[in-house]
């Protein structure tokens, strides 16, 4: 798999002080620990990526939704009636990120999904966790569905 990613350069920790320490803790122990979305016991990967708007190196924890080798990246943002911040920044720059599922994070390539494709990983994300289900059904957009697929 490829490396070849552009992620140098300031990185600017989430405003969240749980994800912030979820994502050190991750990186630090190499997915040993602050595996899991707080105490649901539900896997995470990171995902780190360059900011739309500030350039600076981003990263976040998203549930793991992995399929023959691919990730599902749900922009739910809990139901709420906008797609999330990194959604913009993925979409503007799909090829400069990098998932860690474990020890060592990998180049990816992003891209959204539509139709049966988005029907099929999105049957895939609420499997893993439901809760997906409930913010689709408080938002009266579509949530996005990308799908990170290794270099």
């Amino acid at each position: 798999m490829s490396t070849d990613v552009d992620l140098d350069g300031e990185y600017i920790p989430s405003s969240l002080e749980w994800v912030r320490d979820q994502v050190e803790t991750y990186e630090r122990t190499g997915g040993r620990e602050a595996n899991t979305l707080r105490d649901t016991g539900i896997p995470v990967i990171i995902v780190t990526m360059r900011g739309k708007a500030s350039g600076a190196v981003r990263k976040i924890a998203l549930m793991r939704v992995e399929h023959d080798g691919e990730y599902a990246l749900v922009a739910s943002m809990g139901g709420a009636p906008r797609n999330p911040g990194w959604y913009h920044n993925l979409v503007a720059d799909p090829v400069n990120v990098m998932i860690q599922d474990g020890p060592e994070p990998f180049a990816v390539t992003v891209r959204e999904v539509a139709g049966d494709e988005r029907a099929a990983w999105w049957e895939r994300a609420v499997a893993v966790f439901p809760t997906y289900a409930e913010y689709e059904a408080k938002t009266d957009r579509v949530i996005p569905v990308l799908v990170a697929s290794p270099r």
